[in-house]
């Protein structure tokens, strides 16, 4: 890639629209840009630099003009140049960070605008890395960061996951490449001494969820002796971390057959297999025979997907998490423990402690929070952007 350094074309914001910006902000909205045909005709993930009315530079930016999220910053340095040594320069603090934090090589290794990459995700499965390149920026530079990546840690495959569901929202196509020699099925992998499978090609986002593994850790070391209730298992993140942690008896359910084979597949791997039930149906539906059954567990563990994916499924994914707790609550035993997470970005902590806090009433239950979190710290948080706390996660006691 060729550098550009000051070469690269300005954009300038709006009067008096600089200060989200200047004090921080990843991002540079679409109305608060100066949209003359010099920004309109920027190809999609220009580099630009971002300048206030006044001729203040404030950084080098990647530019989209068709996406709301416009701008968003790569370094704050009005003379940056983007290139590889750039990018490697950024993979090489975001790994080193996870080194010091991990000892084995699985974990988110990179988050986006946390570690300084906009719009990039990467996730490490061992020797397999699996990369999501979410904006159009990140995109142009793919071929780069694969080079980087290569380079860096050479691994025996890399995933290239350009299908997220956002790339809609900065006009890119959908496309899955894997570079490298992928083994054939499931990629196997450690967290926390447990084994888990995944398939990073199909699988949901990266195939694996690396930001509940310190819970993960909580509920395993609650697990013994208990009777586990996993619902929407997914591979059985929590549900095997309880049977390997010695639990008396784990039932997985997710709606999803091919999830709840990996799931069995690595209890085998665990030597867990006759501790582990797995039911595959819809997780409502399932909490409510169940119930209907009498069942009780010592400890429940509901972890859906995103309940609210936009601001207007708001007031509707809220009454989600409200009977989601009014359900499983009435599968916890006497002082049992249940464990409920919501990884909507638009649903803040309070908002969902406040329908955990109605659908124990709903239940007829009391209890107390024991455990208020997020994502573990290979999940790093931006700190002028709310939007990288997404993750809540809480463990109630309930009498």
């Amino acid at each position: 890639m060729k550098p550009l350094n000051a070469a690269y074309p300005p954009i300038t914001l709006k009067p008096r629209m600089g200060r989200r910006a200047q004090n921080g902000h990843p991002w540079v909205y679409s109305n608060e840009i100066v949209m003359d045909q010099d920004a309109k005709a920027l190809l999609p993930g220009s580099l630009v630099r971002v300048m206030t009315d006044g001729g203040e530079v404030l950084g080098v930016a990647m530019f989209n003009p068709h996406s709301l999220i416009a701008a968003r910053f790569l370094s704050r340095d009005a003379n940056a140049t983007i290139d590889r040594a750039f990018l490697s320069d950024r993979l090489q603090s975001a790994l080193a960070m996870r080194e010091a934090l991990f000892a084995e090589p699985c974990y988110r290794l990179v988050h986006a605008e946390a570690d300084g990459l906009p719009g990039l995700i990467a996730d490490r499965l061992g020797d397999v890395i699996v990369l999501q390149p979410n904006s159009a920026g990140i995109d142009r530079l793919a071929d780069d960061v694969v080079s980087v990546v290569q380079e860096r840690l050479s691994p025996r495959a890399i995933v290239v996951r350009a299908d997220s569901p956002v790339r809609q929202l900065e006009g890119l196509e959908e496309r899955v490449e894997v570079i490298g020699n992928l083994p054939a099925g499931p990629v196997r992998f450690t967290e926390n001494g447990c084994h888990y499978l995944a398939d990073p090609v199909g699988g949901q986002k990266t195939g694996w969820f690396f930001d509940q593994r310190d819970n993960r850790r909580f509920m395993a070391d609650l697990a013994r002796d208990q009777s586990v209730l996993d619902v929407y298992a997914h591979t059985g993140g929590f549900g095997l971390a309880a049977a390997r942690a010695g639990a008396r008896a784990v039932t997985m359910v997710d709606r999803a057959e091919a999830v709840l084979d990996m799931a069995r597949r690595a209890a085998d791997a665990n030597d867990v297999a006759t501790t582990c039930n797995f039911d595959q149906g819809d997780a409502f539906g399932e909490l409510e025979a169940r119930r209907d059954r009498g069942e009780r567990f010592g400890i429940v563990i509901c972890d859906p997907p995103a309940f609210v994916r936009t601001k207007k499924d708001l007031k509707s994914g809220t009454r989600g998490y409200r009977k989601l707790t009014r359900l499983a609550a009435r599968l916890v035993g006497t002082d049992g423990w249940l464990a409920i997470a919501s990884c909507s970005h638009h649903v803040s902590g309070d908002v969902l402690l406040e329908q955990i806090k109605l659908g124990l009433r709903d239940s007829g239950r009391d209890g107390r929070v024991v455990r208020r979190s997020g994502a573990g710290p290979d999940h790093p948080i931006h700190p002028a952007l709310p939007e990288s706390t997404y993750l809540k996660f809480f463990c109630l006691r309930l009498d």
